[in-house]
């Protein structure tokens, strides 16, 4: 690792390595903040409700978390053996060779940012509608979402401690009003009376359970992002694994107990119906029932700053594996300097910041719907590419751990991984399945964003294999400079 740049160096000095004492703690507000818990709850659920599976919703968050803790594993088993963040594409680079890890890198290049864009979209959508409810100018969504990426883009140029300290008050205020919100559910009961009846096949296989299964997935993209902090971490032995089953869990139980007291505001026999009239207000119409007007306001405002906090860590992650990247010469080497006062990736915070805007430019001019069109279809786009990574470094581990025998535990290295690698495979094909129905039936529209997100990772392997052709040095150097 390159040292730090001294005080007083210029922000452009040659590449420098990330550093910081990050706690288990404090990357596990990172990658939950990631996780927008009450943009979940109160903006996808509904929504999932309504496509996928309804009032058994709530199951599709079990099932994701038990596949994700398979594959958590793995993961935190070979985080102990691999020096380096960069989480999916260098593990995959570890266990299934260079070509592979490139082109895992460029498919989870895509899938953070489909997920950022697709916040933003969410985001945009919300503030307007907020503004407007207190007979504010009706501001295009765009215009509310091109702020905040300017400001968020300020943020990811300093230090990633400042960030940490953002989301955090954010993060316990989000987390506090939800739970609020369910034990004041459970307390009256609910409107039918409180029941499992969400967590019965029953329910749980109705309607669309592949599209449940997508968006219960979806709400857990960025927790894996515990490896992109290893440089930053105090004891990354340690706090990678600790953070990453730590992430997993509380996800998990936080998802499951939300959206199932969601059910119960309303009763299974309802739910679904109060989601059609207005599935971006039901927990707002949910927490005024319950709550009151107070309420109602504090989880509107609560809303907007979760998503606000989901982009801003999204983009910290990005961010870094621009930087991971960088380092390795497979993007420009730019993207590998640290700014020698903030200790952070500048110049691909930078980079980010452009990429983010000019993408929500882009829908602009397509007359996208934010909410119905970009949050959904591309939330969709991001949750398959996340399977499809997640099931390739479990199959990373296995071979990795078969070939170097680094570490002998049998369930760590070989049974765990594999049954989150039939999880994963079945996972990404339900998504893949039914993507059609997600975009509303077009087959046309979805085929040409499953030709999109395909054609991310191949062009990380065509660039492989250019590369070992071209320019042996840079070639070596990808993943850490493993051996072939």
């Amino acid at each position: 690792m390159t040292p730090i740049s001294p005080p007083g160096a210029s922000a452009s000095a040659p590449p420098a390595g990330l550093h910081g004492s990050l706690g288990t703690g404090a990357i596990i507000f990172m990658v939950v903040a990631a996780a927008a818990p009450l943009t979940v709850i109160g903006g996808s659920a509904p929504i999932a409700m309504m496509i996928g599976d309804g009032a058994g919703f709530p199951a599709m968050f079990v099932v994701a978390a038990v596949v994700l803790l398979l594959f958590s594993v793995g993961l935190s088993a070979m985080s102990r053996h691999v020096p380096k963040a960069g989480a999916f594409f260098t593990y995959i680079g570890y266990g299934l060779g260079r070509p592979a890890g490139l082109g895992a890198a460029y498919l989870a290049l895509l899938t953070y940012t489909t997920v950022q864009v697709a916040v933003y979209g969410f985001l945009g959508a919300a503030l307007r509608r907020s503004v407007m409810d207190i007979h504010g100018p009706d501001i295009p969504w765009y215009v509310y979402a091109l702020a905040v990426v300017a400001i968020v883009g300020t943020l990811g140029y300093r230090h990633i401690e400042f960030s940490s300290k953002v989301l955090g008050p954010l993060l316990i205020a989000e987390v506090g009003i939800v739970l609020l919100l369910g034990v004041v559910i459970v307390a009256r009961g609910g409107a039918a009376g409180l029941s499992a009846q969400p967590f019965t096949p029953h329910l749980a296989l109705s309607g669309s359970p592949g599209l449940g299964l997508m968006m219960a997935l979806a709400g857990f993209i960025g927790f894996e992002a515990t490896a992109i902090f290893r440089d930053e971490a105090r004891d990354p032995a340690r706090t990678i694994p600790r953070a990453t089953y730590g992430a997993v869990i509380s996800i998990g139980l936080f998802y499951t107990f939300g959206t199932w007291a969601l059910v119960m505001a309303w009763g299974p026999d309802r739910i679904l119906d109060e989601a059609a009239k207005d599935p971006g207000g039901l927990i707002v119409r949910t927490a005024s029932e319950y709550l009151g007007s107070v309420g109602a306001v504090a989880v509107n405002v609560l809303l907007l700053t979760s998503l606000f906090a989901c982009v801003l860590s999204f983009h910290n992650v990005i961010a870094r594996y621009q930087h991971s990247m960088g380092t390795t010469n497979v993007l420009p080497a730019g993207l590998a300097r640290v700014h020698a006062r903030h200790a952070s990736p500048h110049l691909s915070s930078l980079v980010q910041t452009a990429t983010a805007a000019t993408v929500v430019v882009v829908f602009a001019l397509c007359r996208l719907d934010p909410e119905l069109e970009v949050f959904t279809w591309f939330s969709g786009v991001a949750s398959l590419g996340v399977a499809v990574l997640m099931a390739l470094t479990c199959a990373a581990v296995i071979v990795y751990f078969a070939r170097t025998r680094a570490d002998t535990r049998i369930w760590h290295t070989r049974v765990a991984p594999a049954l989150g690698l039939i999880g994963l495979v079945l996972t990404a094909w339900l998504i893949a399945v039914n993507f059609p129905t997600l975009i509303g039936g077009s087959t046309t529209l979805a085929t040409v964003l499953l030709l999109i997100t395909a054609a991310f990772p191949l062009a990380g392997i065509a660039q492989a294999y250019a590369l070992r052709r071209a320019n042996r040095n840079v070639y070596d150097g990808i993943v850490d400079a493993i051996a072939a």
